[in-house]
């Protein structure tokens, strides 16, 4: 973990952050620690919502767009994807103007591998192996094919690096867009809706009045700005399991998420399925996608009145719920 390897590595004078200047805190979660950085020099960057409600509830400055300038020194909390951890140490070494960045993560982030490509890539001034995880530390990165570029997929869409279902479309929501009934009407929320690919088969029904985009991950929500120019889409970056809009839905269609990093989590998917109660009309149709395995049916039986078994594939599932309990709200 984070909080036993820099600790010691700072405690035993193995890194010597800078004296003055910003420091720059990149993709921490809350199962992070970074109390051992001087809290008034840290900025945090995070793209996804609850994240960043978590340190600005702590009192840390954070900002959701990446800063390219301005840091002493930045530390980069290793994410799943090895295309986006690449994007973050290159813009920490841009932002630190060639100067001191650190790398921290688990053995399943991948550092063995990120510290044999930065061997070979920058001045590596140490490294420390802990906790099933390892930090890494290094200056004057040369790597310009790390910077982050857009991803194209099939029928023009563009994702970022780290995003989910970066380079290619999620099998989930495929069955689910194959499935999508020819009549959508009325106001329409797509819950998690990622970089809009749900999003842009759903706007192709003209009895679909408005669409709100509902997504937590910033990054994926500006990709969906550029893949759908529709009026009547909205995108609203916020937490799917908490948002609560200004006017009921009549429909909810969603492929929840059910992992953080490589944890699984099925309480995700539930939550999710919670949410759309609420935010239905009394009257209001959920439908969603789900991996066969994912414990889902008692959760729509809890909060709605109906539920139906829409079918799907050998792979995946599709469940709706019709008119939601009053007591979900």
């Amino acid at each position: 973990m984070l909080q036993t390897r820099l600790p010691i590595a700072l405690d035993d004078g193995l890194i010597a952050l800078p004296d003055e200047g910003d420091i720059l805190v990149i993709g921490p979660t809350p199962d992070h620690d970074v109390s051992a950085l001087p809290k008034d020099r840290v900025t945090i960057y995070s793209h996804f919502f609850p994240d960043v409600q978590f340190w600005t509830a702590r009192g840390y400055k954070v900002v959701n767009d990446l800063p390219d300038a301005g840091f002493a020194a930045a530390l980069v909390c290793a994410p799943r994807s090895k295309s986006q951890a690449q994007a973050w140490l290159y813009t920490a070494n841009r932002a630190t103007d060639g100067g001191l960045v650190i790398l921290d993560g688990q053995k399943t982030d991948g550092m063995d591998s990120h510290l044999k490509a930065l061997k070979k890539r920058a001045n590596l001034l140490g490294n420390l192996s802990k906790a099933h995880g390892k930090i890494v530390w290094f200056q004057g990165l040369d790597a310009p094919e790390w910077e982050a570029q857009d991803i194209t997929l099939p029928d023009g869409f563009i994702t970022r690096p780290g995003v989910f279902s970066a380079e290619k479309f999620d099998k989930g929501s495929e069955v689910l867009a194959a499935a999508m009934p020819d009549v959508i009407n009325g106001r329409v929320a797509d819950l998690g809706a990622g970089w809009g690919y749900l999003s842009r088969h759903i706007l192709s029904r003209e009895g679909v009045e408005a669409l709100d985009l509902i997504e937590a991950d910033k990054v994926a929500l500006d990709c969906a700005r550029r893949n759908i120019d529709d009026p009547r889409a909205s995108f609203l970056w916020d937490d799917a399991t908490a948002f609560t809009p200004d006017q009921p839905y009549d429909v909810v269609i969603s492929n929840p998420p059910f992992h953080t990093s490589r944890a699984g989590r099925p309480e995700l998917g539930q939550a999710f399925i919670q949410s759309a109660a609420r935010i239905l009309k009394p009257s209001g149709r959920f439908v969603m996608v789900a991996n066969r395995h994912l414990p889902y049916e008692d959760t729509l039986a809890k909060y709605f009145r109906v539920v139906e078994d829409l079918g799907g594939t050998p792979g995946f599932k599709l469940l709706a719920g019709l008119k939601p309990h009053r007591v979900a709200r």
